[in-house]
């Protein structure tokens, strides 16, 4: 095997760093003059295409560094980039110090001196956000500079459905079409929305889940989206269907809401946007639009294992900036001391990755469609975002809730056996005929009577 400057200087930089514990590599580098440092597996090999993946990682010697150098192209990986990313955990605990990464610098600047001595461009897609963090302002900068990117791009990531949230699967076989289907009806159980009710659906998307309602449950929904382009859809999909007259899309921040009271609120994929510091306004302002006895329900992300990662981070810089992930608990107190009787919750973590992986496999079938429509820099951030996303619930790092409450001062009307609730006691009929009835009790609903 062939050993020129780049492989033996990294060799030795690694050996003599960190109490010699990056020595032993998982997997193979080849850089880019061909020399190699053939690791424990000779696959998968993670390519250094360029002194810029230096110049990246040495100026921010974190994810950032690393994403740089990802998403522009000058690292690379041949073979199986999952078995790379679960290598990560062989490096948890390992913390450089300020000698550590001078070595580092030293091997560096031997391999390739234009490392430290040009500074390499930030992709054009990392976000900057700007101004008071979680303000008016900077949340709508911060929600566009994800979902602003393309309709036909989310269309070939997610499917018809055009569901940007964890779907609800019965067997790991189930199309990704029939299990966000079955979410849209799990959240109209839970909320036993009836014909003619009122429907808040905050942070709406393209409008999947207030289509489901008005169509099957005869429901009058409002949505609210700070992106311009998925509230077009959204109102497009709705006159398509005929429901133009149940279905109202707003671009709107939630806090701009003023049009209460409603029935019901749904939050669905949002609340990983609020912060921190604003869950408490959050859920007062949910609490505040609903009716006594209404019902809200909260399906979003929470932190399992563990702490709150500081903002240079891969996913803050290239996919959700000012994005915070808590434990369930944080949103369930914010709930309660709003007003919010928590009612029911329920875990979904096995969901999202057999939904996250059906998205990247809608990725991978369509790449050079989605690069074309998107670039190369923000195709390569998803397929490494939905990847780690995967993993990060299948490791019990991260998981997904459904938090329900209902609003204090009058009867919530949940029935007593949660079996009920989600609607586990439909007997011999099948989901297909329940749905029809429920739909035709619409229909009737607005049918006016002679007389």
């Amino acid at each position: 095997m062939r050993h020129s400057d780049v492989a033996t200087a990294v060799r030795g930089a690694l050996g003599g760093v960190a109490g010699g514990r990056l020595q032993a590599l998982p997997f193979t580098l080849r850089f880019w003059d061909g020399s190699m440092l053939v690791g424990e597996s000779a696959t998968p090999v993670t390519v250094v295409r360029s002194p810029r993946a230096f110049a990246y990682v040495l100026r921010a010697p974190n994810q950032v560094g690393l994403a740089r150098a990802w998403v522009t192209g000058v690292l690379d990986v041949e073979g199986d980039l999952e078995a790379v990313l679960t290598a990560r955990h062989r490096f948890q605990g390992i913390a450089l110090s300020a000698r550590d990464r001078m070595t580092l610098m030293a091997a560096a600047l031997r391999a390739a001196p234009s490392a430290l001595i040009r500074r390499a461009p930030t992709p054009q897609i990392e976000a900057r956000p700007r101004g008071r963090r979680h303000s008016l302002t900077r949340d709508r900068a911060a929600v566009r500079h994800h979902y602003e990117v393309s309709n036909e791009f989310y269309r070939l990531l997610l499917g018809p459905t055009m569901t940007y949230s964890c779907a609800y699967f019965e067997s790991p076989q189930d199309t990704l079409e029939h299990a966000q289907e079955r979410k849209h009806e799990l959240i109209c159980r839970k909320l036993q929305l009836v014909p003619g009710e009122r429907l808040l659906d905050i942070g709406c998307g393209w409008g999947s889940l207030l289509l489901h309602a008005a169509s099957r449950h005869g429901a009058r929904g409002v949505g609210v989206t700070l992106s311009e382009s998925q509230a077009g859809l959204a109102r497009r999909r709705a006159r398509d269907q005929g429901l133009s007259d149940l279905v109202e899309i707003r671009v709107a921040d939630y806090r701009e809401i003023a049009d209460g009271p409603f029935d019901k609120v749904a939050s669905v994929g949002m609340y990983e946007h609020v912060g921190l510091a604003e869950l408490g306004n959050y859920a007062s302002t949910a609490a505040d639009l609903l009716r006594p006895g209404g019902l809200f329900l909260n399906h979003g992300i929470a932190r399992l294992a563990s702490e709150q990662p500081g903002p240079d981070t891969f996913i803050n810089r290239y996919i959700f900036p000012d994005g915070e992930l808590h434990a369930v608990t944080e949103i369930e107190s914010a709930m309660q001391r709003a007003g919010l009787e928590v009612r029911d919750v329920e875990s979904l973590r096995e969901h999202y990755p057999l939904t996250l992986r059906r998205w990247l496999a809608n990725l991978e079938a369509h790449r050079g469609e989605a690069t074309a429509l998107v670039g190369e820099e923000r195709e390569r951030a998803w397929r490494l975002y939905l990847l780690v996303a995967a993993t990060g619930f299948e490791d019990g790092d991260i998981t997904i809730y459904q938090v329900l409450g209902a609003r204090m001062g009058s009867d919530h009307r949940l029935p007593l056996d949660r079996a009920d609730l989600i609607g586990a006691r439909d007997g011999s009929r099948t989901e297909r005929a329940r749905l029809e009835e429920i739909r035709q009790s619409a229909i009737e609903q607005e049918t006016p009577r002679a007389g």
